[in-house]
């Protein structure tokens, strides 16, 4: 078993996304959940109900925060008032990690809101470590980031993606959310070998996976987390958890959410998979 350099193999079991039409069964039923990950804008707020939410939820379960708008590839500086917003709610929650994508999505403070593919350049490279490394300082919290599913590529790059991600997280000393349905997502649409990029990340860094489903069209993949997940993404993080040891593990449904007990059911199986034999290369759909 190789060792986990980021997070000592600490493994929280298998999380769900806390998601609002939960929240009546949540506080009802009060079901066993090994974690919940809240998305951290959500909650950057002075108080209200969100908050009021939060902290029941925080009174029994392990809370695990993820970010959708701190763009570390982005040329815009780090926005130091989302910052401090960022650490207070960092404090409430005491998240042993804080998570966010390896993209960029503004111009001079203008946001897309939307987790756009980078141009995979050692400048690149340098610039958006440089802010993870800025944004840990500040934080207090080791930050972890996550490959995005593409849908599109620069002709401008100079090295893979999985080969940008590791340059990245090296020269930021942080972690990696190894998402692997955004693997499988891309790997169709840019026919490449997900295994090849599984294989070639330092899995001592991954400090937590993301599990989900995905829309298959005529000509490409979407990552639209409203289905469950497929077996080729069990059998990609099958490979991952056989790599990077038993790792935290969520499973996201943000689109045509079901039932709690249907969310939760999905996201466990995850633990038929952890650790389990992986297919060969060769088993691989291309």
């Amino acid at each position: 078993m190789p060792a986990n350099r980021f997070n000592g193999h600490t493994d929280l079991g298998v999380g769900i996304g806390l998601r609002i039409p939960h929240y009546q069964h949540i506080f009802t039923h009060r079901p066993v959940v090994d974690w919940f990950e809240i998305i951290s804008e959500n909650f950057l707020v002075d108080g209200g109900r969100p908050l009021a939410v939060l902290d029941q939820i925080l009174e029994r379960y392990r809370v695990v925060q993820h970010g959708v708008s701190m763009y570390f590839g982005s040329t815009d500086r780090l926005n130091r008032e989302h910052l401090r917003r960022l650490k207070a709610l960092v404090k409430r929650t005491g998240t042993p990690w804080l998570t966010d994508h390896l993209c960029w999505g503004s111009v001079d403070g203008r946001y897309t809101h939307d987790l756009l593919p980078m141009p995979y350049t050692f400048e690149a490279a340098r610039v958006t470590a440089r802010k993870i490394r800025e944004a840990q300082d500040f934080l207090e919290v080791p930050i972890a980031v996550e490959n995005v599913s593409s849908y599109a590529e620069f002709h401008m790059s100079e090295m893979t993606e999985w080969e940008f991600l590791s340059e990245v997280v090296e020269r930021a000393d942080c972690g990696i959310l190894l998402d692997v349905n955004n693997i499988y997502v891309s790997s169709r649409n840019h026919s490449f070998d997900p295994y090849e990029y599984l294989n070639s990340v330092p899995a001592e860094r991954v400090a937590q996976i993301h599990i989900a489903g995905h829309s298959k069209f005529e000509k490409y993949i979407l990552d639209t987390h409203d289905h469950p997940v497929i077996d080729p993404v069990w059998d990609l993080y099958a490979h991952a958890t056989k790599r990077c040891g038993n790792t935290a593990t969520l499973l996201e449904w943000d689109d045509h959410i079901p039932s709690f007990t249907e969310v939760q059911a999905e996201a466990m199986k995850a633990e038929r998979y952890r650790l389990a034999p992986a297919p060969s290369d060769l088993e691989v759909v291309r």
